[in-house]
């Protein structure tokens, strides 16, 4: 029997190029792959004036309206299953969701359980039903994250997370790199920066999904933990795994341990590759 194809999410921030280094080592196993972006991102993200203005305003960072303000959960995970039904042409595919990515696969695995032939979360949100990743990001168990201190915003007054990405201050671009890419090339990690989009929309953290046993319940599940990660803690990684456990003690969840930072994909694409084929 061929592997089902295999579908590619990358979380806030990111976009559909993160992944081209696993799907360069994907390739030679001849299995369909495809990388896609996430509503709001992307091709699909908008940038705040206040970043391309000039002269810079920078007290527009706090308080301009994103333009992705009303992208939510539903239209995420709309989208996602689109994306899914177009890959696998009505049957099954194998999902990988990074970090905020794993939330919008969680919503999609709930809808159409039977195109989900396994999902797979990268250091991501895997939230229990009925609590928002928003909600999650604030538990003690995520305490230390670094995303919090890097925002330019209250995500409530302009309706997403924004950073900074126009920056030159060394710290800030130092918390940037240690939140995402610690165990990267600086050089690389300066690159990566460079494609982030500033605005993730807040209404797909904000968003919750019901989780019944019918649903995102019977799909098979990996969890792909990464020691290093300073954006979503190995503590709180480790909290959704023992949740979704408790709830569906039928159909646990398979977990993998990587010493890595957030960006795995990057800083080891081949572990990567391994574990999702």
């Amino acid at each position: 029997m061929t592997s089902p194809p295999l579908l590619l999410l990358h979380g806030f921030w990111f976009g559909s190029w993160c992944w081209s280094e696993v799907i360069a080592h994907v390739a030679g196993t001849g299995r369909p792959t495809l990388a896609v972006d996430m509503a709001g991102h992307g091709l699909r993200a908008r940038w705040p004036r206040c970043l391309t203005s000039r002269p810079f305003a920078p007290e527009a960072l706090a308080t301009e309206i994103s333009p992705v303000a009303d992208v939510d959960l539903d239209q995420a995970g709309d989208l996602l299953v689109s994306q899914i039904r177009q890959l696998g042409c009505g049957a099954p595919v194998t999902v990988v969701a990074h970090s905020m990515g794993g939330t919008v696969l969680t919503r999609a695995a709930q809808q159409v359980p039977e195109l989900v032939a396994h999902a797979v979360y990268l250091t991501a949100f895997m939230p229990a039903s009925g609590i928002s990743a928003d909600a999650y990001s604030r538990m003690p168990e995520n305490a230390s994250g670094l995303v919090g201190p890097a925002l330019r915003a209250d995500p409530a007054t302009i309706g997403a997370l924004r950073f900074d990405l126009a920056s030159n201050d060394p710290a800030y671009r130092a918390l940037l790199r240690k939140a995402f890419f610690e165990d990267i090339d600086p050089v690389v990690a300066e690159a990566a920066l460079g494609l982030l989009t500033p605005d993730a929309p807040r209404g797909i953290a904000l968003g919750v999904t019901r989780l019944t046993a019918e649903g995102w319940g019977r799909v098979p599940r990996t969890y792909v933990t990464c020691a290093q990660d300073w954006a979503l803690r190995p503590d709180l990684q480790r909290r959704l795994i023992a949740e979704a456990d408790a709830a569906f003690p039928d159909n646990p969840t398979t977990v993998v341990e990587l010493d890595s930072s957030h960006s795995p994909f990057l800083s080891m694409p081949a572990a990567v590759a391994g574990i999702v084929t």
